[in-house]
């Protein structure tokens, strides 16, 4: 093997610890290009669609509850999808499925610290992707060190090598030049951003800069990527619930090349079946969430029809307090409709007892009104 890497550190490295630009081999096909059409028509659509403050909440911890226990699931985890929401709600204790437990725990909170930090479009950093493995290990936000001793995968069943990543040694340049090869690429904007995240997917499980934990890694280092760089799709879809359905699919396209040694092909090999299988599954996730979105906001068209059509006109108008507040006074109530206190006071009365508002507070005098429940989703936050 040292011969092969010496052979390998000649053609790809210039001097020193300076590599030369990672340069992935892949192919822009015919289907590629109609999923990532399909991907761009969704994100639009979703992104212009008024979900409410409660919808996407929801919808956003769903994801994430998917995402832990998917991407989980794929390297071994037991847990049934309830259960794993029973341990990230601290109510989880299930004898005999400690580590499980923990790998559920530590990957909700990687996933939980990627969010919080893919709010802007910064680039992305070794110590960031180091802090994330940090997580997905230990659950401690401390930044974990790439592995110091070669590591091999082997068929769990015959034993034989599948796998022979790069030395321990060439490690840290890989992974330099891979962050390099990342923010260069998103800033050219040479490709589409779903083609480049599926490339650094593949290339870091390619490197495997860690002993354990490379998988769950590069599935949340593409999430943060699609996050800063406009795919977030406001947090409500999970790609690893795609890879998990399709394991098979999503393996024998990590697997290219002519040899099972990095320094045998696989660093050259042509990607074009991954990427593929990754841009597929975007466009799945996205078709996805954009008909349920859709469907939601047909349904609340629909509601906010019914609701409306069941209010006076004066009614209507007065919905006009309460865009922007969520309770207001008797005392702006007769000033919104230019009328005198006691006709205000008689006028919030009769609402109260019609079912339009609700009285909150016991002194007659200061007391404030909001909408009824029913009506509260007429003014949710977008």
């Amino acid at each position: 093997m040292a011969s092969n890497t010496k052979e390998w550190l000649q053609r790809h490295w210039i001097t020193g610890d300076d590599f030369r630009m990672f340069e992935p081999c892949f192919t822009i096909t015919g289907k590629m290009a109609r999923n990532l059409m399909r991907i761009e028509a969704d994100r639009d659509a979703v992104t212009s669609l008024p979900l409410t403050a409660s919808l996407l909440n929801s919808l956003r911890r769903t994801a994430r509850l998917l995402s832990t226990h998917y991407s989980t699931q794929i390297e071994g985890n037991l847990l049934s999808p309830s259960q794993v929401v029973a341990v990230i709600e601290g109510e989880g204790n299930f004898p005999g499925r400690e580590r499980d437990e923990a790998e559920v725990r530590n990957y909700f909170a990687a996933l939980t610290y990627v969010e919080s930090i893919s709010q802007t479009n910064t680039p992305v950093t070794e110590r960031e992707i180091r802090t994330i493995h940090g997580l997905v290990i230990s659950g401690r936000q401390k930044a974990s060190v790439w592995r110091k001793q070669q590591n091999v995968l082997r068929d769990a069943r015959s034993g034989r090598i599948v796998y022979l990543p790069p030395e321990a040694s060439d490690v840290p340049g890989l992974m330099k030049d891979l962050v390099v090869w990342i923010n260069t690429s998103l800033n050219s904007s040479e490709w589409p951003v779903p083609v480049i995240v599926a490339v650094a997917h593949y290339q870091f499980a390619t490197i495997h800069p860690y002993l354990d934990g490379n998988g769950r890694t590069a599935r949340l280092l593409c999430s943060l990527l699609l996050r800063r760089n406009g795919y977030g799709l406001k947090g409500i879809y999970s790609l690893e619930e795609y890879y998990s359905e399709s394991l098979p699919d999503y393996y024998n396209s990590l697997s290219v090349g002519d040899s099972h040694n990095y320094y045998c092909g696989r660093a050259e090999a042509d990607i074009t079946s991954f990427v593929s299988y990754f841009v597929e599954g975007m466009a799945a996730a996205f078709g996805n969430v954009r008909k349920k979105a859709e469907a939601f906001s047909k349904r609340r068209a629909s509601d906010q029809t019914v609701s409306l059509r069941d209010l006076t006109p004066q009614q209507r108008q007065a919905l006009g307090l309460f865009a922007h507040r969520a309770r207001v006074s008797r005392n702006e109530i007769a000033v919104f409709f230019k009328l005198p206190e006691r006709r205000a006071y008689l006028l919030c009365n009769r609402w109260v007892k019609s079912g339009f508002l609700i009285a909150s507070g016991t002194a007659k005098k200061n007391r404030l009104y909001q909408l009824a429940d029913k009506y509260q989703h007429l003014f949710e936050e977008i």
